[in-house]
């Protein structure tokens, strides 16, 4: 059986999707855990991208300005949490 890269992303992102599942009752802290979630979503979006956008094969500048677009939604969410978490 050969896995090419698109199987192994599919079974990476499947992982990542149950783990987004599992941990949120394991967490004792919810701040704690919104950024565990958010680190699990912001790997998902970078293998979508990379994988599934096939954003390998362009240049640097645009998978850079992809993961910066994916890290600043995620860090807007985390800090949209934190607030809320504080109020």
């Amino acid at each position: 059986m050969n896995l090419d890269r698109l199987d192994i992303a599919w079974l990476v992102l499947i992982g990542l999707a149950l783990a987004t599942i599992a941990l949120p009752p394991l967490m004792p802290r919810p701040l704690l855990g919104n950024a565990l979630l958010l680190a699990l979503a912001a790997l998902k979006g970078h293998r979508i991208a990379l994988d599934f956008m096939d954003l390998r094969a362009v240049p640097a500048l645009w998978r850079g300005l992809v993961s910066a677009w994916i890290l600043i939604v995620l860090l807007l969410a985390w800090l949209t949490s934190a607030v809320v978490a504080l109020i």
